[in-house]
């Protein structure tokens, strides 16, 4: 099925799946400013809690809410979704959407494993979309756009070193929700569902990556899960990275530091980045005008669900592919399932070894002693949001 009409010449008909804090804090708000710009409008909105559905359309000024994914999708037609589930929806949603012919936007983590992610991958359009892209906010906005211009023209030299850290702290009331640090309901641990946003920028910064060694531990929470994880990664260009994931960091901090020939470029902040949370420090010897133009980043727009929304829409509009979806989405998914299984087998794990018939394409526990659930969970429920 297609949208009911074409893009150009009127406003995007968007919906919301969820209607949690992530869509309340972020999505809705993105959505808004757009729709004050002419580019969007939000027809409606599904969670499986009425009264929550209720009140966020009311207080959203959204006109229709529903408890049913499948009927929103037959009689709004929306050309885009945006979901803001837990993990464990997200593939069927996701399709459901795709089928309806809808675009998707859906929230990190993407969906709990790359079985998964193929199966909604399978379920887009050929030419034209609709296309399933993922929630990777940290990617846009003019600091990451500057330094990903510097790195791909080489302005700064060949990458060599780098580090990418999310060292956050979450307490035992946080694990205390029962969701929280299991394989079924969560998806991973602090790799999976904090570190996944400073590592997909990092791909995204310095390419593909070559190789993995990683260690995982639980050294505080009773959890499924890890609480930290460390991993040693080669990149296809040569460089070499440190990765931290943790939720056991007091001082909590998000950071990406690469060393290049002619500087070192360095972002520290925790949940968000603007232009001040850079810095490009050159070399000794690199004259004083050219490492003062590797310090304009231009007019200051923040890292943000806004900044990539605008993105998607132009995308939509286009009828192109955008960015953070197909094999540009999977990529940080792809290393992250690598970490665990490097992790939880000791082992080296190339780029493109995890696939059909591999135990950590459809869990990212692998089945690992010590690692994998005592019994297996229920089948997930089928349920609209």
């Amino acid at each position: 099925m297609s949208p009911s009409a074409p893009l150009a010449g009127r406003r995007i008909r968007a919906a919301v799946i969820g209607t949690g804090a992530i869509a309340r804090g972020s999505h809705l708000p993105a959505l808004a400013q757009l729709a004050e710009e002419g580019e969007t409008e939000v027809v409606a909105a599904v969670d499986i809690d009425a009264a929550a559905v209720e009140a966020f359309c009311t207080e959203g000024g959204i006109p229709h809410a529903y408890t049913d994914l499948e009927r929103m999708l037959a009689e709004q037609r929306p050309d885009l979704v945006t979901i803001c589930t837990p993990p464990t929806l997200h593939r069927a949603q996701s399709v459901a959407a795709l089928r309806a012919g809808a675009w998707v936007w859906c929230e990190k983590p993407p969906v709990p494993t790359l079985n998964d992610y193929d199966a909604v991958a399978a379920e887009e359009g050929t030419q034209g979309g609709p296309y399933a892209s993922i929630v990777f906010q940290h990617r846009f906005g003019s600091g990451s756009r500057h330094v990903r211009r510097l790195l791909a023209e080489q302005a700064l030299g060949r990458p060599l070193v780098a580090h990418c850290q999310t060292t956050w702290y979450r307490d035992a009331a946080y694990y205390a929700v029962p969701w929280r640090g299991r394989w079924h309901t969560e998806g991973g641990g602090p790799a999976m569902g904090h570190g996944i946003h400073q590592m997909d920028l990092l791909l995204d910064l310095l390419g593909p990556w070559s190789e993995v060694r990683a260690m995982a531990g639980r050294l505080v929470h009773d959890v499924e899960t890890e609480d930290v994880s460390t991993a040693l990664v080669r990149f296809e260009n040569g460089a070499m990275a440190t990765i931290v994931n943790s939720v056991l960091s007091p001082d909590e901090v998000s950071r990406i530091r690469i060393d290049c020939e002619l500087a070192t470029v360095e972002l520290t902040h925790l949940y968000g980045h603007s232009n001040a949370d850079w810095r490009v420090i050159p070399a000794r010897d690199v004259p004083g005008d050219r490492a003062a133009a590797w310090q304009d980043f231009g007019a200051d727009v923040p890292s943000s669900h806004l900044a990539q929304l605008r993105e998607l829409v132009a995308s939509m509009r286009a009828g192109e592919r955008p960015r953070s979806s197909g094999a540009d989405g999977r990529t940080s998914l792809e290393l992250i399932s690598a970490l665990y299984k490097a992790a939880f087998t000791d082992v080296t794990v190339k780029r493109g070894e995890i696939g059909p018939g591999d135990p950590f394409y459809t869990a990212l526990h692998g089945g690992a002693p010590g690692w994998a659930p005592a019994t297996a969970p229920a089948a997930a429920e089928e349920v609209s949001a």
